[in-house]
């Protein structure tokens, strides 16, 4: 275990050692900078409450009803405006005080930039193998006393270790930059998000932590399609392209294909979890349990055709 452990250590140096992957965290960094700077320059797009959040919240309803008066037969305002009026009641009727914008609301608005860090663990896992066969720096590699199962499983685990702390990094300078540009609302404050059974109040850390673990599943599953293609075609081009292709399609598939029952089955249709958290279901008859099965035999599907893979082929000429 500990040659595994050395060996995950050796892959991590050789990741964080590449200046394409610094170049990853400050694209990152910048894209953070710049959404803050873009939701503070509008602000007002966000309300503000004082003491006085109760008649505020009224006047806000007013408003909202006034819209839907106005437009008519606008389904997307009518929509949108009816469930901030609900959202406004439940606040009400509940005696909550909603919360103002602020470092955590910021923090849990960029968990769709998850995307973008499993963009960047993609790119790593496509290039872990095949740049060694590449490089021929394989064989020197092989010829250590540690079996091929555990080299490619120490590559494999190191490419989710760099994913995991890039999203750690996400979430510690989104709160960072959250509280420089809108201030720091408290230690663990309550939100009122919507569910499958309505709205429900909760602690900010609770939620954000569901909403960053339930994007990993997508992380999890686009890396190691990308990792499989690039172990059997030893071509890092082609995984990346498969990767950021289905990373970015996935969705449109499963919307095409929503007609049909089998769609069920396709990992895509699965691999959104928070779907049964707000009952937006994209596949009538299914469940959370399917889903998790399905996700199950994919994961295990590419990491035993990766090992197959690795574990038969000749490692011949360099670059071969």
């Amino acid at each position: 275990m500990s040659k595994f452990f050395r060996l995950i250590k050796n892959e991590l140096f050789k990741i964080f050692i590449r200046k394409s992957t610094w170049v990853m965290y400050l694209s990152l960094a910048a894209l953070l900078l710049f959404g803050a700077f873009l939701t503070r320059t509008f602000d007002e797009l966000n309300s503000t409450y004082t003491d006085n959040w109760r008649e505020e919240l009224q006047e806000e309803n007013k408003q909202l009803e006034e819209e839907i008066a106005e437009v008519g037969d606008d389904d997307f305002i009518i929509s949108y405006n009816g469930e901030q009026i609900a959202k406004n009641n439940y606040y009400l009727e509940n005696d909550i005080r909603p919360l103002n914008y602020g470092a955590w609301q910021f923090t849990l608005d960029n968990v769709g930039l998850v995307s973008v860090i499993s963009l960047f663990t993609i790119i790593i896992g496509a290039g872990i193998i095949s740049n060694e066969y590449n490089w021929g720096t394989l064989k020197l590699l092989l010829i250590r006393p540690v079996s091929r199962t555990t080299v490619l499983f120490s590559k494999f685990t190191s490419v989710f270790v760099f994913g995991l702390i890039t999203m750690i990094f996400l979430m510690i300078f989104s709160l960072l930059t959250g509280t420089i540009f809108f201030g720091f609302e408290g230690i663990n404050p309550k939100i009122v998000i919507s569910t499958a059974e309505g709205f429900n109040a909760v602690p900010i850390i609770s939620e954000l932590l569901s909403s960053y673990g339930y994007s990993i599943v997508n992380l999890i599953m686009m890396t190691t399609l990308a990792f499989m293609i690039s172990t059997i075609f030893r071509n890092s081009s082609l995984a990346i392209g498969v990767g950021i292709f289905l990373l970015m399609g996935g969705n449109i598939i499963v919307s095409i294909l929503s007609r049909y029952d089998w769609v069920k089955y396709i990992l895509f249709a699965n691999i959104d979890l928070q779907q049964y958290k707000t009952g937006n279901v994209l596949v009538e008859g299914m469940t959370l349990g399917f889903s998790i099965t399905i996700l199950i035999v994919h994961f295990l599907a590419f990491l035993v055709v990766s090992w197959l893979v690795f574990t038969k082929r000749d490692v011949v000429a360099t670059g071969e």
